[in-house]
């Protein structure tokens, strides 16, 4: 079941805009999700839909079930989205918001919200307290599941850097992790730092093979100077940074989201285990990055 609490049409379910969609639950980590997500739909003219899932669990079982509780349920996620609501439009006065109240599984219903949603943007944990609880099933699930970016919000993401960081690899997926990285830089302004982190393969019966160092970091530096050459010549606007380097992916990662506002990362897509689709690298920066980061599907 689905109501929009404000009454108005849900944009993007009409011809309308597609929303930037956030999921709240009353904890901190929402608020700054709420936080993030209005300022981003602002810069991108996009409407804001704020969605609280009610998830019943245990309580649908008879036996355990006491009449008052479903009703105590979804009275309080009314108020969790009124809260947000307020939150929003004191974050952005003239943003479009609407809100829904669901009933359902969160994974489930998420990712149904993700068929006409421009992103989908969660905060890192809930209120449980476990971090790598939510990562490892919500967060990571939708991540792995959904066609639209998905935006993990995680503590200390509201300070200004002023800098986007994409990871760029010479696969695919990374494609579109660099389409929605260069239009975060032009919606803010900033400059867009594209790292690269590679090394040396090691083969387990040769190990003594030697490589003309030389020659792999030009090989390197000319992937990502392609890789780049199209988006520069369509977004000239878009500072670029090019950041090279030998090192773990992650790390590098990581490193890079100390200076940044967003941190976007590609993914491989839709499969049956969340984790496993997202790849080590995408799980890697989801867990241990310093600032919000982005999960595009290739």
């Amino acid at each position: 079941m689905s109501s929009n609490d404000t009454g108005r049409p849900v944009p993007g379910a009409a011809g309308g805009s597609a929303p930037v969609i956030v999921a709240v639950d009353g904890s901190p980590d929402a608020a700054r999700a709420v936080r993030w997500a209005a300022d981003d739909a602002f810069r991108r003219r996009l409407p804001l839909r704020l969605v609280h899932v009610v998830e019943r669990g245990p309580y649908d079982i008879p036996r355990f079930s006491a009449p008052e509780w479903p009703g105590t349920l979804v009275v309080s996620g009314r108020r969790v989205l009124e809260e947000a609501e307020n939150q929003a439009r004191a974050r952005q006065p003239t943003l479009e918001v609407t809100t829904e109240l669901i009933e359902g599984s969160r994974t489930r219903s998420l990712c149904e919200q993700a068929a006409d949603a421009a992103q989908i943007v969660l905060g890192s944990r809930g209120l449980g307290g476990f971090t790598s609880a939510l990562l490892g099933s919500v967060s990571t699930y939708v991540a792995g599941h959904v066609r639209c970016p998905v935006v993990v919000v995680r503590p200390g993401g509201e300070e200004h850097r002023r800098e986007v960081v994409v990871g760029v690899d010479d696969s695919p997926q990374s494609d579109p992790a660099l389409a929605y990285a260069f239009e975060q830089a032009k919606a803010r302004g900033c400059p867009l730092r594209a790292v690269h982190a590679w090394q040396l393969p090691v083969h387990a019966f040769a190990p003594d093979v030697t490589y003309d160092m030389d020659e792999v970091r030009r090989y390197q530096d000319r992937m990502v100077r392609e890789k780049l050459t199209a988006w520069r010549e369509k977004l000239p606007e878009v500072q670029v940074i090019e950041d090279v380097s030998s090192a773990h992916p992650v790390d590098a990662l990581v490193e890079a989201s100390a200076d940044a506002d967003l941190v976007v990362v590609g993914s491989r897509g839709m499969g049956t285990i969340g984790s496993a689709i997202l790849g080590s690298v995408s799980r890697g920066v989801l867990h241990h990055a310093r600032c919000p980061v982005a999960v595009v599907r290739a």
